[in-house]
């Protein structure tokens, strides 16, 4: 476990490296809220951001839209596509990169998943989101950045992804993790897909349970503990999935802070829900945790 890879930065650490000699390009995955519900990310970018940092659209630039019924409601974008936004953020290759949000960085952790994915290998969070960038006094710039297109390259598969066979059968080799809250695991809530529950075998870890208070990730042995809790130890085989595959990620790197190699589930509940396939209902296997 002393081999898994570097996932967060903190506020202080990425102010010296912006000032530094070969500065990472700050991505601002800011997301407005589905219906309304929070101010859209784009335009609370523009009014407050880490200087130099690039905006990138979680509907627009980290996930397809045109296969929800067999892929989900963020399907991962075309590896074509996926590189020209690579591009327009100005990502060199080598360059690294560093993400953030300003929602406990549930949105951001999909940039630095899929940013993984396609093979770009430095990629750190913010760890405490924007939130923690403010908190230290570090300075915000307004308005948009523009950067000079970069040159990284991007090739699919440097992560291992589970398609909806492999889901199906995950749990019986090792622990298949939902991520949404309690109750939408259960099947009493479901606002948004046509079916309400869970993959069969699946357990719950809702994504709240993997900060403290202020936003930043656990310490890696309380990460550690909790996942053992839920039967995952050296050696287990791991995988997560969410309500659309989003927060899936965030999963992930928690996974990955805590020593774990885990697989992701890119079609999630919301694939799995259109496919026709089994969904249980009730809480067991259930650990007690927070929102999606």
């Amino acid at each position: 476990m002393d081999g898994s890879p570097q996932v967060l930065i903190t506020p202080t650490e990425l102010a010296e490296a912006l000032s530094g000699e070969h500065p990472p390009v700050v991505l601002d995955v800011r997301y407005g809220g589905p219906q309304g519900e929070r101010p859209g990310g784009r335009e609370t970018y523009a009014t407050g951001h880490i200087p130099g940092a690039v905006y990138a659209d979680l509907d627009l630039e980290l996930a397809a839209h045109d296969r929800p019924a067999t892929e989900g409601r963020h399907p991962l974008p075309a590896e074509t596509d996926f590189a020209a936004s690579v591009r327009r953020w100005g990502i060199r290759e080598g360059q690294p990169v560093v993400v953030t949000d300003d929602f406990k960085n549930f949105w951001a952790a999909r940039a630095w998943w899929l940013l993984r994915y396609a093979g770009i290998a430095d990629v750190r969070i913010l760890d405490g989101s924007l939130r923690g960038w403010r908190d230290a006094g570090l300075p915000l710039e307004s308005g948009d950045v523009v950067p000079e297109p970069g040159d990284a390259r991007v090739v699919y598969g440097a992560l291992p992804v589970l398609d909806i066979d492999g889901a199906e059968d995950f749990a019986d080799a090792g622990v298949l993790l939902d991520s949404r809250a309690h109750e939408r695991y259960t099947g009493e809530e479901e606002p948004i897909d046509p079916r309400a529950g869970h993959i069969p075998g699946a357990r719950n870890a809702p994504v709240g349970g993997l900060v403290d208070a202020t936003g930043r990730f656990l310490p890696p042995e309380q990460l550690r503990a909790n996942y053992a809790a839920l039967g995952i130890v050296p050696g287990t085989a791991v995988a997560a999935y969410c309500g659309s595959g989003v927060t899936a990620s965030f999963q992930a790197a928690a996974l990955t802070i805590a020593g774990f190699a885990p697989l992701l589930y890119p079609g999630s509940f919301s694939a799995w829900a259109n496919s026709g396939r089994e969904v249980v209902t009730g809480a067991e296997p259930y650990a007690p945790g927070d929102e999606d």
